[in-house]
């Protein structure tokens, strides 16, 4: 169980050879609840947009391949991430996909930037979710949406023992400070066995 508590800790902060295990663990793992969520957005073509939390960097790439002529932002606050993803992506590194280290609770873009902003299984992470999510907001175009993709949705699921720092929020708890922070026409999308997707659109 240490073992396993020290390799899935690095979900929060990938860091060393563990952190390099987990980052392929996450892209490979985080593929079906990814593709679902970005499914249900509906990305158009020529779309400007920014996964938040990005990993291994496989979420960039499929944002990518769905919007033809479209731009890709990436910001992780791991430096193996950033690694990771760079080399990943680098036949559309800064042309069409650009990544950055930096946090989520201060964005270093403009206002009203992105069509879409993701956040694929790191909210868990994210320090003061509330005015995080604020931040977020700022940066989303008016008729854009940001799109948070979760897994573990129950307080008392065996990840919260196993993960560092890790915090569950229910899909409508989520719905509250999506709304708190002005998103309208919040949707919750559900899928067995755990999957949820919560949408909200800036007007």
């Amino acid at each position: 169980m240490g073992f396993l508590k020290k390799l899935f800790t690095n979900c929060a902060h990938p860091k060393g050879r563990m952190g390099r295990v987990m980052l392929k663990f996450m892209n490979a793992s985080h593929g079906p609840l990814n593709n679902w969520g970005l499914d249900l957005v509906k990305i158009q073509d020529g779309w400007t947009m920014l996964d938040i939390g990005f990993g291994g960097g496989a979420s960039l790439k499929r944002m990518l391949n769905r919007s033809k002529g479209g731009m890709v932002y990436g910001i992780d606050i791991s430096e193996e991430s950033v690694e990771k993803a760079r080399k990943l992506n680098a036949d559309v590194l800064g042309k069409q996909i650009f990544i950055q280290q930096g946090s989520v609770s201060e964005l270093p873009y403009d206002d009203w930037k992105f069509d879409l902003v993701t956040a694929v299984e790191t909210v868990y992470f994210w320090p003061n979710l509330p005015e995080c999510i604020k931040e977020v907001y700022r940066v989303v175009k008016p008729g854009g949406r940001f799109a948070i993709m979760v897994e573990v949705v129950v307080t008392n699921s065996k990840w919260m023992d196993l993960v560092e720092g890790m915090t569950a929020y229910p899909p409508e708890q989520l719905q509250k400070f999506l709304e708190d922070a002005g998103f309208k026409n919040i949707e919750i999308h559900r899928m067995k066995p755990s999957y949820a997707t919560i949408i909200g659109m800036k007007v």
